[in-house]
């Protein structure tokens, strides 16, 4: 089983690289003006979207495995759990934004993407904290 957590580990480490990524894409192009710029941004955020979307997949996929296979439980795994499903909707919406500036219908500032930037570091550092610590909470 440890390979499963080792994949589990490297699709997740992957998945959050792009999960890092796209919103800085996001960031610079909401600060360009030129068409061939924007242009390079479009196809970036798009190859990379198609990229991590399997990565995601795949983490979803050996996490859940060893959820079934070991039992954890205990509430240090519903508030991971519970992260993890806000990972899933901010993917989600990288998509949505990645269609919006296909669109070229952005209306946000590279500001608000600076901060929409960090989310996922802040999620991460409190699943890993969850996942090698186990907190009990009473």
């Amino acid at each position: 089983m440890l390979w499963i957590k080792a994949l589990h580990i490297i699709f997740v480490a992957s998945w959050f690289a792009g999960l890092f990524y796209l919103p800085r894409l996001f960031v610079n192009h909401a600060m360009v003006n030129d068409a061939a710029t924007i242009a390079q941004f479009k196809l970036m955020e798009r190859k990379l979207y198609k990229f991590m979307t399997p990565l995601g997949v795949l983490a979803l996929i050996f996490g859940t495995w060893l959820w079934l296979r070991y039992g954890y439980s205990g509430a240090w795994l519903d508030i991971k759990l519970a992260l993890v499903g806000v990972l899933i909707a901010y993917h989600l919406y990288c998509g949505h934004l990645v269609q919006v500036f296909a669109r070229d219908e952005n209306k946000r500032s590279h500001v608000f993407y600076r901060w929409f930037n960090e989310l996922p570091v802040l999620i991460l550092f409190v699943v890993v904290f969850l996942v090698v610590l186990k907190p009990e909470f009473a």
